[in-house]
Formats: structure tokens, sequence, C-alpha cells
């Protein structure tokens, strides 16, 4: 199902849902236990199969015994298949004598609400809170439910706009009126769940399931997404009575504007001192409430909550936009940040400081490794840029390539937007048809919202495939922000067929089969002889092929295979010389294109085989 045909059909089925509410929820209960019908019978059919081999033991003996271990095997691999596991989620869990306040909180609400105990209450590192159900029998249920609890998102809210948070995601699980929404929204999470982990299973058990799973899932999805969004509704209904209508939202404003100012000005703050420091030294989880309660000028804050409230509701998720939310509890945006040591985080009690402590420690010892490199880097880039700079001083003419890196650079480290954008356009004079530098100077026009940047874009796709991908996604941006939705899903939807397209290519270009056709490599006699003189080159090879995979998607772009051999024909093959030869094919051949290595010996001899009998495969 196309991401067209999926609107429309969200489209039309939410007005049914709203025009018969009770008869669109009936039709999405049959469609439900259909799935679970379809999975019930099929495994059904196959143990009544194996059953009535074993009570014919007697009678067809050999032959029953036979066909028993041939349909137990394939009962097993689909049980295998279907009987998938599902790690738990991970966090630092907490218990109630650790935060008696905190637990207090949960279990009020579950009792307001006839919510499911929590057998772990988990504090994550992410800002979001949510309720996840882990089922111990794989799609059979038997759920373990655990409460995720972002640590930054009690850094960020009050204690009451905390409990509107909760009483949001409890509300997903609670009984009463909806408790028929809240079994579709399991439902849904079900089947997606079930049939990304079969796409992602190697046991052939699967192939019973598989096509029906890849119709039904989207097909359930589009049918229960009017009462997934409908839940996201009920949800927030249920936060504003059990708190209030203001404190809902105000949790709701704060979320939104607190996660753009932590996404877009204080990890970057952070992030921003391995410029000049080579180890990390800060403490962002300790700090982090304060940058709330300190850190959000006016500017910036009105500026994240007009993004927030520009945002509108569409098929591309279940949530809806935060100005429809908030109209649906007939209230404006409200931003109330706790004031320092007032925010939720309190609730944990004493466990905050080790809880806090461990967090840090934690992001200390992931993130050192890429701060080193990032310090290192721009040490690098700082002398690389005040080389350039003193060859353009001395009138020295740079290369194309030269100057891209001096804009670059002038930009990245010098932090010097507009004389990196003067940079850009003058290289744009000098190398029109240069893809990158259309791209560049593009990408950074349309950065300053000059639409001038999509015709760049446009003609630096143009010019060079390999661009497409990022440019689509610059002009669906660029296009979503200034209002244009229709530019921005034609450019969207160009950027998934593409990345759809070059998925398949990557796939195809990264697997030899036997069946695979192959055809002369096409080279001129230059290219082949300068192929050969650097493979010549290279101690311990005895045969080399080299032939043209025929591929499906990207048909222009070569996929060439080279086949080698480093054992004589009476020799035994050698698993390590072939690994080392292959190591200096690697290390030193310049190939003409995208090229497939394989030892043609041992295993793979029938690949050899085929290359040996194709006409002037054999270059070495």
């Amino acid at each position: 199902m196309t991401n067209e045909q999926f609107e429309a059909l969200v489209s039309r089925l939410e007005h049914q849902a709203q025009s018969n509410p009770g008869r669109y929820r009936f039709k999405v209960f049959l469609l439900a236990m259909l799935g679970n019908a379809y999975l019930g019978v099929m495994l059904l059919l196959i143990v009544v199969l194996f059953g009535m081999l074993l009570a014919s033991v007697m009678v067809l003996k050999l032959l029953a015994v036979k066909l028993i271990i041939i349909v137990g095997f394939f009962l097993w691999m689909i049980l295998k298949a279907l009987w998938v596991r599902i790690d738990p989620p991970e966090g630092t869990e907490i218990k109630a004598g650790q935060a008696p306040g905190l637990f207090a909180m949960i279990g009020r609400l579950r009792c307001q609400l006839g919510a499911p105990r929590f057998h772990h209450v988990l504090i994550t590192d992410d800002f979001n809170a949510g309720v996840v159900q882990s089922p111990r029998l794989g799609i059979f249920g038997w759920h373990r439910n655990y409460l995720l609890i972002g640590l930054p998102l009690m850094k960020s809210l009050t204690e009451e706009q905390f409990k509107a948070v909760l009483a949001h995601e409890f509300g997903h699980l609670a009984k009463g009126h909806g408790r028929m929404s809240n079994w579709i929204y399991r439902q849904r999470l079900r089947w997606s769940r079930l049939l990304a982990v079969l796409d992602a299973c190697e046991s052939q058990g699967g192939f019973l399931f598989k096509p029906f799973l890849n119709w039904f899932a989207p097909y359930f999805n589009a049918y229960s997404f009017p009462m997934a969004r409908a839940n996201e509704y009920e949800a927030d209904a249920t936060s504003a009575r059990l708190t209030s209508p203001q404190v809902a939202a105000e949790a709701l404003t704060s979320v939104n504007v607190v996660g753009s100012y932590l996404a877009e000005q204080y990890w970057p703050q952070i992030h921003k001192q391995a410029d000049e420091q080579p180890i990390p030294n800060f403490a962002p989880y300790f700090g982090m409430g304060q940058g709330v309660a300190t850190e959000l000028d006016e500017i910036s804050t009105q500026e994240w909550l007009d993004q927030a409230m520009a945002l509108q509701t569409d098929s591309a998720d279940t949530h809806p936009a935060l100005s429809d939310r908030l109209k649906a509890i007939n209230e404006s945006p409200r931003l109330a940040l706790p004031g320092i040591g007032q925010s939720a985080d309190r609730l944990l009690g004493f466990a905050l400081k080790a809880i806090t402590e461990s967090f840090d420690r934690r992001w200390k010892d992931n993130i050192l490794p890429s701060w080193q490199n990032r310090y290192l880097q721009v040490q690098n880039d700082r002398r690389q840029l005040a080389e350039l700079n003193r060859l353009f001083e001395s009138d020295a003419e740079l290369t194309v390539q030269e100057a891209y890196d001096r804009a670059r650079l002038t930009e990245t480290t010098g932090n010097d937007f507009d004389d990196a954008l003067a940079q850009f356009r003058a290289l744009h004079e000098r190398a029109p048809d240069d893809p990158l530098v259309c791209l560049s100077l593009g990408a950074r026009l349309l950065g300053r919202n000059d639409a001038g940047g999509c015709r760049l874009i446009e003609q630096a796709m143009r010019l060079d495939e390999n661009t497409i991908l990022e440019g689509c996604e610059l002009l669906r941006d660029y296009h979503w922000h200034n209002g244009g939705k229709e530019e921005a899903q034609t450019w969207h939807q160009r950027l998934l067929e593409r990345s759809q397209l070059q998925e398949a290519a990557h796939k195809e270009r990264n697997q030899l089969l036997l069946t695979d056709r192959f055809e002369h490599h096409g080279l001129s006699d230059a290219e082949a002889a300068e192929l050969r003189a650097a493979l010549a080159a290279i101690p311990g090879l005895r045969k080399v092929y080299f032939v043209r995979k025929r591929v499906k998607y990207l048909t222009h772009l070569p996929c060439y295979v080279l086949g080698y051999r480093v054992t004589r024909f009476f020799q035994l093959h050698s698993q390590r010389r072939s690994a080392e030869v292959l190591q200096r094919i690697q290390e030193s051949v310049p190939f003409p294109g995208e090229t497939i290595l394989i030892s043609v010996e041992g295993e793979n001899y029938r690949f050899g085989r085929k290359f040996r009998w194709m006409r002037r495969s054999r270059i070495l």
C-alpha cells in the first residue's frame, strides 16, 4: 500500500468513524479477529495434521514416521518464526522504597483509572514517558507491563504537569469506556511489531504468514488509524480530567517547547564544547533542570511555540498536532516552566542523585570516543583553514576543491556564515555545473529562506544522481516550512521512491548468486590494461576473472565482479592466503566502478567454473 493509498483510505475511514462510531468500532473488531483467526487456523491445521500422522503410525508405519518428521520439523520452524523474542525495554529500575512520592502518584492514578499494575518502573534518558507491554509468550501475550519515565522529561515539568503526562499514558491501558479502543491500540502495535520481526526473521517457517501479514498489517493499520487517533484524544481527556485542562495544556505546551530547546540549543551547546576541550567535562543531566529554568529566552521560546502550533495533523502519525490537541480540551497554549528545584524529578527522592550521576557517567563513557575525534578533527580543520586562507591572501589560485573546502571551513570552523555564503556564490560563478557546489549553495540559500536555492538543488540532482536523496529532503523541508504542503508531499514521495530504489540496488549489488547472469565487462582496452597492471603487482594472485553482473536496478551504473584464485589447480585452498590477497586488492587496486570481490576457490568454486566458460572474462 503506497502512502497516497494509505492517506486516501484513512481519510475515507475517518468520515465513517465519525458518522457511526459504534458500527465502525465493530468493523475494526471483526478485522482484528480475522487476523487472530488466520494465525490460529493455520497453526491448528498443522497441529491436527501432525496428530493424524501420529495416530496413523501403526497403519502407515515407516511412511508415517517420515511424514511425522517432515511435518514436525515444519511445525517447529513455524513456531520458531512466530515465537519471537521481544526484548524488554531498557532503563534504570526504581522501587517504591527509593521514590515513595513517585509511586504514590502512580498508585493514585492506577486506582482512579483502573489501569493494570506495572511490573517494572524504569527511568530512562529519553525526553519521553510511555507504557510498554512486553509479551512473555510472543504473539500469544501474557504481558509484563513497564512504565518508562524519562529523566529529562521530569526535569522539564512541574509535578502536576508530570502527573498529566502520566495520566495520558495510563489512559492508553485504562479500563472502562475506552477499553475497546485500548484493545485495538494494542492489536495495532502487535501486528506491526510481528510483521517487522518476521521481515527480519530468517526462518523459513514464516512464509505461511508473511504474505497474509504483508496485506493485513497495513490494511489493519489504516482501519484502526481513526481509533488510534481517537485513543490519543481520549488519553488527553483523561489527563485533563485527572488534573485540569489548564495543567494538561501546560504539559502539552512544555513538552513541545522544551523538546525543541533540548534538541536545538541545550545539547548542541554541550557538544560544541568538543571544539575546545579534548575530553568532556560536563554533567548534562545534572544541569538540565537549571537550563530549562533559566536559559529559554523569550524570542526562541515564541519561535518554537509558533512552529509547534503551525504543524498540521496528518496521517504520518496517530498523535494529533499540538493545536488540535489543545482545541480538543478547549485550551490555548500555556507555557509554565518549573523554577530551579521545583521540577518533577523531586519525586525520585533519594534515588535522584544516584540516577542522575549514573546517566552523566554513562553519557561521558559513550560520547568520549566521538568527542575526542571531534576535537582532533576541529584542530585539523583550523590548521587547514589557516593554510587555505594564507594561500588565498597570497593571490594563489585555489582549485575548485580547495575553494570549496575553504568556504565550508569558513562556515563550520570559522563560524562566519556571511563570508562563507559569499565564497559559495563566487565558487558557483566559477564552476556553475559542479553538482556539489550547486547543492551546497542551494542548501544555504534555502536555510535563509531564499527560494533561489530550489533551482540550484534541482540542477545538482540533474547533474549527479548521488545528490537526489539529499536534494529531495532539502526541498521537502523548505516547502513544508513555507506552507507548500503539496510541493513538500511531491518531494517526499520522490525521496521515498529514490530511497527504495537505492536500497534495492544496494541489496542487489552486495550479494552474488549462482543464478545471477554475467556478461563481458565492457571496459576499453586502456581501462582493462590499467586494471590488469594493478592486479599483476599483487603477489600471490594466480588467476583473475573480471565480468559485469546484470542488474535490475540502476542499470546504467555498472556492477562488476572480480573472481580470483591464489592457488594452483593441484594445491589445497588456503583461506588465510585468500584473505591476505583480498586485503591487498582492496587496498591497492582502483576499480572503474562498483565491484564485488570473491574468491572462486573452496565453497565458491562453481563461480570460478561459471566465469571460466565466459569468453574474455580472464584478465590475469
